[in-house]
């Protein structure tokens, strides 16, 4: 387990992802569902990508999830571990495995999400290892 932290970059943040980057500061994993055709999807967007809807909702996600793939970066000045984490909402997203022994991390290995802050004041939603 790398014992220091990284510096996260700040997010790219506009209209149709503000309330997710508000919800990460507060510790909420925000997903939108689709209110036609009942499906979560993420990268957060107005129209639904899967039946092209406007007609989509925010919630808050479980943050629960199992490792889909994994890298381990330990090279790096800070070494750290990417990866595709699939939440039981049934989406995938590339984040970061934190507060986890890195010979513990295997695909379809429960993780759950934390957050971590940003060089400014933002959060980002990254995963560790369940207990």
């Amino acid at each position: 387990m790398s014992q220091q932290e990284r510096t996260y970059k700040e997010p790219g943040i506009n209209m149709e992802t503000e309330p997710y980057w508000e919800g990460t500061k507060n510790g909420q994993l925000l997903m939108k569902r689709c209110k036609s055709c009942g499906e979560t999807h993420f990268y957060p967007r107005a129209i639904c990508p899967l039946c092209f809807s406007p007609d989509t909702e925010w919630y808050e996600a479980s943050g629960k999830g199992k490792i889909y793939s994994y890298s381990i970066m330990r090279r790096a000045e800070i070494p750290y571990v990417m990866a595709y984490v699939t939440l039981d909402e049934g989406v995938t997203m590339m984040t970061n495995i934190v507060e986890s022994d890195f010979d513990d991390i295997a695909i379809g290995k429960a993780v759950e999400v934390t957050f971590r802050k940003t060089e400014g004041d933002q959060s980002l939603p990254v995963f560790r290892l369940c207990k």
